[in-house]
């Protein structure tokens, strides 16, 4: 390993060491409740380091989403192997999919609470769209991930095509993503149910509108899901 080499290793640990800090205190207590000083102390940084790497805290916090959704978006993607991956249906694929936001309620309601203060957050702030674009590039790839499946499910018709792909795409991120929300931060009150059942009850509700026939399992019985 080359001094260059060595250099960026431990630029990327130190930066991953603020990012952990950063997004455990602030899925536990909110982005606006946290200060900088606050994860620097967490982390045993300087507050000049922590700034030396993220300038703005609307950067430490893009930069957050931007780390927490793609290992997530890893981690899921790995349940399955790729030759599996390959032989399913569209209508498979989109099961798949939805069983996605279930792993988060199940495994990861953290990244949930993060991600609610992080909307409330971007919304009060006044960052450039250079600053926010790394995030919105990493939801793009949810978005071409989608894509396959759609066009798969158009190929062997297991799809309704009579809705528009983004459609399609906007109404399950949105309403799937809301409703595991509500459910890990306490905004849903639940009254002698089981939240699980009702979110494998909405993902079926949206399996059943967007697919053709028979798909032979429910949302939530693959591994992981």
């Amino acid at each position: 390993m080359n001094d260059y080499t060595a250099g960026k290793a431990f630029k990327e640990k130190k930066a991953l060491r603020i990012m952990s800090a950063g997004f455990g205190l602030f899925a536990e207590r909110g982005i606006e409740q946290v200060t900088l000083q606050e994860i620097s102390d967490e982390c045993g940084v300087g507050r000049t380091t922590t700034f030396r790497y993220f300038p703005t805290k609307t950067e430490l916090v893009v930069a957050i989403g931007v780390w927490k959704w793609k290992e997530f978006i890893e981690l899921h993607n790995s349940v399955l192997p790729a030759e599996e991956m390959e032989k399913m249906t569209g209508a498979e694929y989109l099961r798949f999919f939805l069983d996605g936001f279930l792993l988060l309620y199940r495994e990861h309601k953290d990244i949930l609470r993060f991600n609610y203060n992080f909307n409330s957050f971007l919304a009060c702030q006044k960052g450039t769209p250079e600053q926010k674009l790394p995030y919105t590039r990493m939801i793009d790839v949810l978005g071409v991930q989608f894509h396959e499946v759609y066009e798969r499910g158009q190929r062997d018709g297991t799809i309704n095509a009579d809705i528009p792909e983004t459609t399609m795409f906007s109404s399950i991120f949105h309403i799937m993503l809301a409703a595991v929300t509500r459910y890990a931060v306490g905004l849903a009150v639940i009254i002698d149910s089981d939240p699980e059942q009702e979110l494998v009850m909405l993902a079926d509700m949206m399996l059943t509108r967007f697919t053709k026939g028979d798909i032979g399992m429910q949302p939530g019985a693959l591994p992981g899901g």
